[in-house]
């Protein structure tokens, strides 16, 4: 896990809130919403690989 990880969530996270303030002040909050929750759930895709990653290192340092 590098630096570039959380650079990628940071990213994500800023394009997220600049698109929910622009849903929000044209008066689409549905669509606000589903951004948000796109957001949420692409970062935890990429965290997704990271973590399987933690679990083989566990694994592995165990024996198990």
């Amino acid at each position: 896990m590098g630096i570039s990880l959380i650079l990628k969530i940071a990213g994500i996270g800023i394009i997220v809130s600049v698109a929910c303030q622009i849903l929000q002040k044209s008066g689409r909050d549905e669509q606000a919403t589903f951004v948000t929750v796109a957001g949420v759930i692409i970062a935890m895709l990429l965290l997704a690989g990271e973590i399987g990653s933690l679990f083989n290192s566990i694994r592995s340092v165990f024996g198990l």
